[in-house]
């Protein structure tokens, strides 16, 4: 499903970064993308949920945890 997800994702926005783990039907994110510039953290999920949204409809994905951010938001060291 990790790989799926990251699939999904990828399909639908340009990623720097990305990031998946999966613990049951629980999915934690963090996507770095040039895409969520300007935007809004709401409307970066709103992106990033709209790439799973067959997934969660489904009961594949039951809860998702994200972490969008822009590359000069993104620290990797932290």
């Amino acid at each position: 499903m990790q790989e799926e997800v990251s699939r999904l994702i990828r399909e639908q926005i340009t990623v720097e970064h990305l990031d998946v783990e999966m613990a049951g039907n629980h999915c934690t994110v963090t996507v770095v993308s040039v895409d969520f510039e300007g935007l809004s953290p709401v409307k970066k999920q709103q992106r990033i949920y709209q790439c799973l949204n067959d997934k969660i409809a489904s009961g594949e994905i039951h809860a998702v945890n994200i972490r969008a951010l822009t590359p000069s938001q993104w620290n990797p060291a932290a």
